[in-house]
């Protein structure tokens, strides 16, 4: 049984939008059922489907160029799957498919018509699915916007074809045949994409709002930079993050020897944000099972040889005569044991080796493994994890049928850690070519050459380009555009957007500053919350959507950009909220007039604040109190909104302990205390010292 296209359905559907053809998909929308769309072409309204141009790359193997007018193939063929009408989060039409002949998805989400403004909001990821969260679709609802998502992938050509698409269907839902409006959103990965989609496309969006964005040299180099401070400064991590926190000394240099002094000053100038040591077990990835080179495979594959060069050649720490180059050395473990007994399941299956000994591994450095015959004949490598307390290394899943029906008691398994070391220097021998990575100038010399022996060529630019689709970061936008970066966010170094904005002056000169704004958000880090009492930061991005729009459609300009700079690898703010900008409240709470305060168990203390909106930025509407940064928040009262709101409060200790009491405050452009949307938080935080 088929249905076929509705009466109508041939006619232009939306200005640039597309029109609706009489060419259509049949595909399974329920088991013994085939449903007949009409697909749209995805084309200018005066083409058809068979005349739409294709969408190409200006120049050869760059990017593909999409436009309203072009078809892009394999994404030039929608298949609507489903049309179901929902009540929950909020009631919406969801629409879902897929294009044919892939394996990608879409899903729009289409609010009532009542509700709707003519605009679309839509948010992207490498590794998402098709599936919107409700909190987005929600908030789309309450700000004139149908939601449309994809599962993602590479690039940004899947996210264009569904925005067209998804104008085609909204266009015939609303009878709409003025011109809708769109804009797209990512975070990290998904920044790449964003800022690929907004330099890659014309008329496809309106603007955009990346937020914790990368640059072409951030992967593999940001996580290898860290696993350096890993490998030098475990032991001394404890005693910075003190330093770092609230009502610490605030000289996180104190008490290191010249090699540790000399690293944490090496990865904080290339961007690691020093306030993030306040959870020092994130910023040296100590609970990830990769030890922060999870990249180093795809590192092995592209530079097969860098290891042996690092532990051969002249300029690199595995040859160096320094004391960093020495402590290298000391860490190289190679060592090969004897297999005592080999454990099998059921199948007899190999599932555990029992050694005769484990290697010393005391910085924790990540180990590979390869098995051997009695004699010494190669079998293959392993993977598996060794307990070094039980000398039983545990085979992983995944190992070779081959090699494991080799093994046998008797053999051998040698332990190394050469290029997990080597790894953790990447980023020496990574020196960008192309100009404006002021981190890297440590590694310069007078001259500006690379004082370091550099690889045949950079991975950065090459993943970089795999993520954005083909594109480059060269800052030619086709929209407005608003960068959410947080100072504390040591996975995406803060110094990455501003970066970006000079791209974008080089490319738009005197339009940039009308067309671009950065807005730097404290107290916040990544995708988690990986330090003590962050804010959460989806209020700020949902403003930013909700700004972006206003300036695309109503060239209402929006709050002033954040004024900062960046030292030494450093973001750097102003204190006061008046010199700051942007959008976030600036909390300023003291305890006894100070970040810290020493008292008896069972005395009270007094907190005292001074909360201020940025001008033009809105109004407090809400403020809670921690009072032993336990997580356990209580309301206090704002009294009526306004820029700027001044709170005390008083509390009793009764347990010694150190606490780190925590004021979290939200604005709201309007004022308005009653929605949970865009509320832009801070937080401030003190040290009470209870003996």
């Amino acid at each position: 049984m088929s249905v076929q296209p509705a009466p109508g359905d041939d006619v232009q559907a939306a200005s640039g939008a597309g029109t609706w053809s009489r060419r259509a998909f049949v595909r399974s929308a329920a088991a013994g059922t085939a449903v007949v769309v009409a697909a749209p072409a995805i084309t200018s309204t005066s083409a058809s489907a068979a005349e739409a141009p294709q969408c190409v790359a200006p120049q050869p193997g760059g990017p593909v160029w999409v436009t309203p007018g072009c078809a892009d193939a394999p994404y030039d063929r929608p298949v609507i799957d489903s049309e179901t009408d929902l009540t929950a989060p909020v009631p919406h039409r969801r629409v879902s498919g897929h294009f044919d002949g892939t394996d990608k998805k879409f899903t729009i989400y289409l609010p009532p018509k009542r509700q709707w403004q003519g605009r679309f909001f839509q948010n992207v990821y490498p590794l998402q699915n098709e599936v919107a969260e409700d909190a987005n679709i929600a908030f789309g609802a309450a700000s004139g916007a149908y939601t449309v998502q994809t599962n993602g992938g590479g690039g940004y050509r899947v996210d264009a074809a569904a925005a067209k698409f998804g104008r085609v269907v909204a266009a015939r839902y609303y009878g709409r045949s003025g011109r809708i409006h769109g804009y797209i959103w990512g975070g990290s990965g998904g920044s790449f994409q964003t800022i690929g989609a907004m330099e890659n496309t014309s008329g496809v969006w309106d603007g955009a709002v990346p937020f914790i964005p990368g640059s072409p040299v951030a992967i593999p180099n940001f996580f290898f930079i860290r696993a350096v401070a890993r490998l030098v400064l475990a032991e001394k991590a404890a005693q910075i993050e003190d330093a770092v926190r609230p009502g610490g000394s605030g000289d996180p240099y104190a008490g290191l020897n010249d090699v540790e002094r000399a690293v944490l000053r090496e990865v904080t100038r290339m961007g690691v944000p020093l306030r993030a040591w306040q959870n020092h077990r994130y910023v040296l990835g100590l609970d990830d099972a990769q030890g922060l080179l999870g990249f180093g495979g795809t590192v092995r594959a592209m530079d097969p040889t860098y290891a042996d060069d690092f532990w051969g050649k002249p300029g690199h720490l595995g040859t160096e005569q320094s004391p960093l180059g020495e402590l290298f050395r000391a860490a190289r473990i190679d060592h090969t044991a004897t297999v005592t007994r080999v454990d099998r399941d059921a199948q007899n299956t190999p599932t555990a080796l029992v050694l005769d000994s484990v290697p010393a591994n005391p910085r924790g450095t990540l180990l590979d493994f390869a098995a051997s015959r009695s004699d010494g004949t190669a079998i293959g490598t392993l993977a598996g994890t060794l307990d070094s307390a039980s000398r039983v290394f545990t085979l992983a899943a995944g190992n070779s049928p081959e090699v494991l029906g080799a093994l046998a008691a008797g053999g051998r398994l040698r332990s190394d850690n050469r290029w997990s070391l080597a790894l953790v220097a990447y980023h020496r021998h990574q020196v960008p070519t192309r100009a404006g990575f002021d981190a890297w100038d440590q590694f310069r010399a007078a001259d500006g050459r690379p004082v370091y022996p550099q690889r045949a060529f950079e991975v950065g630019p090459a993943l970089s380009r795999n993520v954005s689709g083909g594109g480059t970061f060269t800052g030619k936008i086709t929209g407005k555009m608003i960068v959410v970066t947080n100072i504390l966010d040591n996975d995406a170094y803060p110094w990455d957007a501003d970066w970006y904005r000079t791209q974008v002056r080089q490319s738009l000169g005197g339009r940039a500053d009308s067309e671009m704004q950065i807005w730097f958000n404290d107290n916040a880090d990544h995708l988690g919350a990986h330090l003590p009492g962050l804010v959460d930061y989806s209020g700020i991005l949902q403003r930013a959507l909700r700004d972006v729009s206003a300036w695309a459609e109503r060239g209402t300009v929006p709050a002033q950009p954040t004024r900062y700079t960046v030292s030494n690898g450093q973001i750097e703010v102003p204190a006061s909220a008046a010199r700051r900008g942007g959008v976030q409240p600036v909390v300023d709470l003291t305890v006894g007039g100070r970040d810290r305060i020493e008292i008896p168990a069972g005395r009270s203390v007094t907190f005292k604040a001074e909360v201020q909106v940025p001008p033009g930025a809105g109004h407090v509407v809400a403020a809670d109190w921690d009072f032993t940064g336990s997580g356990d928040f209580r309301p206090a009262t704002v009294g009526s909104p306004r820029p700027t709101v001044r709170l005390s409060a008083t509390f009793t200790y009764r347990t010694p302990g150190t606490y780190f009491p925590v004021l979290r405050v939200a604005a709201n452009r309007d004022g308005d205390a009653d929605t949970s949307f865009a509320a832009v938080r801070n937080l401030a935080r003190v040290r009470v010292v209870v003996r």
